[in-house]
């Protein structure tokens, strides 16, 4: 009878053991989740207390070999291991992206970055034989984010030789990591929302020879180091750098110098004439600059663009300017020039437009008469006597009254560097291109 009583225990228990049993065997193929799930129903009629009967006919336990995973991530071939190595660097940045109005981003999808992925390009890294994203052209795409920034993305593309974000909205500090960058030559972050003072990490560990850093909100000095760099364009117009321009201006290779709406003062380097080799157009517009043209100007023998306008300068146009043989466009407009508007000056061959209103010039040559009558130059609101639309007597008065002499104007009165020769006819000059940085979302 003794014996009887124990009948349910002894039931119970060896269904424990039973479900024991089951569950070690099924965690030895699956996961710890589903294997406590199996010991969950295995029990639960054990200690459900007051609750339904057990069923008569429970799901077998799973088959040997058998255990139901997630499925597998996929598994990407990339072109190189190079490609391998921005794939999350990109995917991370495509999280920054807040705003994409062209879907430019829809594109990023997948391990063919090269073929697919827009604004992307790729080419032989030179020193590995592999395949590397070599370029990035985001110009134009109006991309946004409460945190795009360059930081993260571009300083870690290593391979990176040409980046163009032109008209975007990236924030923020250029990243100091950018030195690291060996092979980026040109970069162009124009039209954005960047602060701080220059970036002076370009100035060490890259080959620039392009930088676009105009309309954005820089401020501070600009380093003379700047004018180091070996580069060959440069556009920084519409920010506000602000100190004297140093004396190493003439120390680069420049073809393309903006440097105009800032507020840069001082006045011209004399060095400028050593950049006689290259220099084709120079934007100084719009500063705070004074004191004198310097004679040297007039050695820069491939000079199509000279615009000085809305600036402090003083004095009168050097005669060296008569050298200036490829000349088209010169706008000297909004200073305090003086003196005499020389003939030689309205001889350039290519000369097709000479803008030197609100001066206080007084005189004007009878070759330069003929051009003002053609409107090829604008000589309104100066002080020259028998023309129309001039200042008036007593502010013309007031200026020379305590008007200063420059240190050496009796040099620039006589100074011609290329000599008395006349110019050979030329061929047409091409389109200014400086002045087309002047408009913020023209790429260059």
């Amino acid at each position: 009878m003794h014996t009887i009583k124990n009948l349910p225990l002894i039931a119970v228990l060896l269904r424990f053991v039973l479900v024991l049993q089951i569950f070690f065997q099924y965690q030895i193929y699956c996961d710890d989740h589903l294997a406590r799930k199996s010991l969950e129903i295995g029990l639960g009629p054990i200690i459900s207390i007051g609750g339904s009967p057990p069923e008569q006919n429970p799901d077998p336990p799973p088959q040997k070999g058998y255990c139901p995973t997630s499925p597998p991530e996929p598994i990407h071939s990339y072109e190189s291991k190079r490609i391998k190595i921005v794939y999350p660097v990109i995917q991370e940045f495509k999280k920054k992206v807040t705003h994409d109005p062209f879907g430019i981003t829809n594109t990023w999808v997948g391990p063919d970055i090269c073929n697919k992925y827009k604004g992307f390009f790729c080419d032989t890294a030179p020193d590995l034989n592999q395949t590397a994203i070599a370029g990035i052209d985001f110009n134009g795409y109006n991309l946004a984010g409460p945190e795009l920034t360059l930081s993260g993305f571009l300083d870690q593309l290593p391979d990176i030789a040409i980046f163009h974000a032109n008209s975007n909205n990236f924030t923020g500090v250029v990243p100091k990591s950018i030195a690291n960058l060996r092979f980026l030559y040109e970069l162009d972050l124009s039209n954005n929302v960047f602060t701080g003072e220059f970036p002076i990490e370009l100035l060490g560990g890259t080959n620039l020879s392009f930088l676009d850093l105009r309309f954005n909100k820089f401020s501070g000095v600009l380093p003379p180091q700047v004018f180091l760099l070996g580069l060959e364009i440069l556009f920084i117009n519409n920010n506000n750098f602000m100190q004297k321009l140093p004396d190493t201006l003439g120390s680069g290779k420049f073809y393309y110098l903006s440097l105009a709406n800032n507020n840069l003062s001082g006045s011209i380097p004399s060095s400028i004439g050593d950049l006689k080799d290259t220099l084709v157009e120079i934007l100084l517009l719009n500063n705070q600059l004074s004191g004198c043209l310097p004679c040297e100007i007039g050695l820069l023998r491939h000079l199509t663009l000279f615009d000085a306008s809305q600036n402090n300068l003083t004095g009168p146009i050097p005669a060296s300017f008569s050298c200036l043989g490829h000349l088209e466009l010169l706008n000297l407009a909004q200073n305090q020039l003086s003196g005499t508007i020389p003939d030689s000056l309205c001889l350039l061959p290519k000369l097709a437009n000479l803008s030197l209103s609100d001066n206080y010039f007084t005189k004007v040559g009878p070759l330069c008469k003929i051009l003002i009558w053609r409107k090829v130059i604008d000589v309104r609101m100066n002080c020259i006597p028998g023309l129309p639309g001039q200042r008036s007597a007593a502010d013309c008065h007031a200026f020379f009254s305590k008007h200063k002499c420059c240190s050496d104007a009796e040099k620039c009165k006589i100074w011609i560097p290329c000599g008395a020769q006349p110019h050979q006819k030329l061929s047409a000059a091409a389109v200014p291109r400086s002045y087309r940085a002047l408009a913020p979302q023209v790429r260059l």
